[in-house]
């Protein structure tokens, strides 16, 4: 982790590598910033200040559930089918498909 920028900075500037079409889970970001925070991940999403252009949607639980959203589930589920990914009975259809994966940490 970067030490200069705060946890909730280091969680948005890893959402702006997402790729539209694509999500990751709380705890891919975790663990790309080296820790086992998901629920800190969880409270940085919420506290979002730039849910469109920092696209906090693109987080969704491990178990591919969409989770909970700042505008609404209704507002991510829209966002997320907009990008083409799939839903179906709020979980993203196709999950390992869909999944982005963050570079492996230099050391």
């Amino acid at each position: 982790m970067d030490s200069n920028k705060s946890f909730n900075q280091q969680c948005y500037d890893l959402l702006v590598q997402i790729p539209k079409g694509k999500v990751v889970t709380y705890g891919d970001i975790a663990h790309a910033l080296g820790t086992k925070a998901y629920q800190a991940v969880g409270n940085a999403m919420a506290a979002n200040p730039n849910p469109i252009t920092v696209p906090c949607h693109r987080v969704i639980k491990g178990n591919g559930e969409i989770g909970n959203y700042a505008l609404g589930i209704n507002k991510k589920i829209e966002l997320l089918q907009s990008e083409d990914i799939e839903i179906y009975n709020n979980k993203v259809v196709d999950f390992k498909a869909c999944r982005f994966i963050f570079p492996a940490r230099l050391v």
